[in-house]
């Protein structure tokens, strides 16, 4: 019961989007023990830690024995990102339409580059993938062409121009 498990905290600034969870991942027994694994995400790095605090205080006040791996980093999209409004100018002259902007609460290499590279404007895009984390993962063929279009325009903008 002391356990958080689920949604913790939403974005303030993309309705829909969580921005700190915790999941009950593993349980594994073995005697008079359990071992318990958690996953927890945020794309705010302070509220991540918050969150790490907590659950090492109840775990802590039942006497349980905590070990704790280094956590994924998050990474918070700038929706005023200039390298975004290349992106979307792009996608707007190749295809005559704005492209869907989403976010997702998931582990991305943004959050491992924007760590070592404080304030580098981001973007993340990509192909189609369906049934991520399952055997049945694949790629959405039609949707590698679409990619592979944007990001080819994508960089021949930026070569041409400079955004900082």
């Amino acid at each position: 019961m002391a356990l958080p498990h689920g949604v913790f905290a939403m974005s303030y600034d993309i309705p829909g989007l969580v921005e700190t969870s915790n999941n009950l991942a593993t349980v594994a027994t073995g005697g008079d023990e359990a071992a318990i694994g958690l996953s927890t995400r945020s794309s705010i790095v302070s509220a991540l830690k918050a969150l790490r605090d907590k659950i090492r205080t109840a775990a802590e006040l039942a006497g349980a024995a905590v070990e704790e791996n280094e956590p994924y980093p998050g990474w918070k999209p700038n929706l005023d990102s200039k390298l975004l409004a290349v992106v979307k100018a792009v996608h707007v002259r190749e295809f005559g339409k704005e492209p869907a902007l989403k976010a997702i609460h998931a582990g991305l290499e943004c959050g491992i580059i924007g760590e070592k590279y404080p304030g580098m404007d981001m973007v993340s895009f990509g192909p189609w993938i369906e049934h991520p984390h399952s055997p049945e993962e694949r790629v959405n063929i039609p949707s590698v062409e679409t990619f592979w279009k944007v990001l080819r325009a994508v960089l021949a903008e930026l070569a041409t121009k400079r955004i900082a």
